[in-house]
């Protein structure tokens, strides 16, 4: 099985990412952007700001989910796969983009395999607020609340325009109710 979490900077993905990892030790536990070694070069690309065009930034996600699926999802679809992020959050990142041709070109990108499982972690504007002030913004943290908000509402609506099981989770939550959820969503049938 394939779960993917998803949710904008700061939902606490990584928090719940290492919970998960000692709940199913096991597990292969990659990320997009990065999971592989030319997805380290392009995460490095996408966070400095490297690409001056919105297209160019989304081909950049395209081009690490294609070596991603080939070198990661593909080889270990028989076993858990959990990563922090997916072509949820390549899509919902391309705001200026039409959502169904995204979904094509990601299909293209994956070889048709997408996560089995969705977890969105969501948060309010006030607590986005709260905890983009107490870090170091990169820079799509440095395109502000408003931004950040917008591709959370767009991953709600890729989410939504697709037929993959998923969950929505209040990312406000304490981090063991959170824990919670998410166990019982990757462990039902």
């Amino acid at each position: 099985m394939y779960v993917s979490i998803e949710g904008i900077d700061t939902a606490g993905k990584s928090t719940q990412l290492d919970i998960l990892r000692n709940k199913f030790p096991d597990a292969i536990f990659t990320k997009e952007p990065g999971g592989t070694a030319l997805g380290i070069k392009l995460r490095q690309m996408i966070l400095n700001g490297e690409a001056n065009s919105n297209i160019a930034e989304m081909f950049l996600f395209l081009a690490d989910r294609a070596e991603h699926t080939k070198e990661i999802i593909i080889p270990n679809l028989d076993k858990l796969i959990i990563s922090d992020r997916s072509f949820i959050s390549g899509i919902a990142y391309a705001l200026e983009e039409n959502i169904e041709k995204l979904i094509e070109l990601n299909k293209l990108a994956t070889q048709n395999n997408f996560p089995n499982k969705i977890i969105l972690l969501e948060l309010s504007k006030d607590e986005l607020i709260n905890r983009l002030s107490k870090k170091k913004n990169d820079s799509i943290e440095q395109r502000g609340i408003d931004y950040l908000l917008s591709i959370q509402s767009r991953m709600k609506e890729v989410i939504k325009n697709i037929n993959i099981n998923h969950i929505i989770i209040d990312a406000s939550e304490k981090i063991e109710v959170i824990e919670k959820q998410i166990e019982d969503f990757v462990d039902a049938k």
